[in-house]
């Protein structure tokens, strides 16, 4: 049985193109960010693959990426989940701020922190912790359960929610998943073990 999990973080939107904190805004994507998840397909379709399930956010550039690799793959009327329990980290009150301004407001260190701690949420917003705590869940009852049947499964989101699904996944520690670092719109591919573990992972870089 082929237990197959595909990940991809959405193109690039207008506000990673602005260096904004995006969070919950819903910015589409940008023409390279077009091109990025045109790109995914490709590479997904050159594998051969077709899935029996795809789920994504609440968030329009996360849609827009899935749509365009389903296309590309030949299967745009796939079933598909949306769910607000797949959405980027809440950033809060840094929420479209220039990032440079935010560091001017709250201090570099202060944002390093926001940015980069495991367990510290921005003010009005959510930690990777806090992230987590919702899509843990959702991967457990939602997305592992087809998995596990030998369904191909294809999930399209957000840096913070695909890291912790990836930390779930891959059994890593709060240092670890921080050092992740996940590029828009290129596929991670899994292959589960019968006990959920991973059995195999390649990152689909072209």
């Amino acid at each position: 049985m082929d237990r197959l999990l595909v990940l991809v973080r959405h193109g690039q939107s207008d506000w990673n193109l602005k260096n904004l904190f995006t969070g919950w805004r819903d910015p589409d994507l940008t023409p390279k960010g077009v091109e990025e998840a045109r790109a995914a397909g490709k590479r997904l379709k050159a594998l051969d693959l077709s899935f029996g399930l795809a789920f994504t956010s609440e968030l329009t550039r996360a849609q827009h990426t899935l749509k365009l690799i389903l296309d590309e793959v030949g299967q745009p009327d796939l079933q598909t989940v949306r769910d607000v329990a797949l959405n980027e980290r809440d950033y809060g009150e840094l929420s479209g701020l220039n990032k440079d301004d935010a560091r001017a407001k709250w201090g570099e260190e202060q944002v390093h922190i926001w940015r980069r701690s495991y367990d510290v949420p921005p003010p009005g917003g959510e930690s990777l912790k806090d992230t987590g705590a919702r899509v843990w869940p959702y991967y457990l009852f939602n997305i592992l359960p087809p998995v596990m049947r030998g369904e191909k499964v294809l999930v399209a989101a957000h840096g913070n929610s695909l890291r912790a699904l990836i930390m779930a996944l891959e059994g890593l520690s709060p240092e670890e998943i921080l050092k992740q670092e996940l590029e828009t719109g290129v596929p991670i591919l899994y292959r589960l073990n019968a006990d959920t573990t991973v059995a195999e992972k390649k990152v689909l870089k072209g």
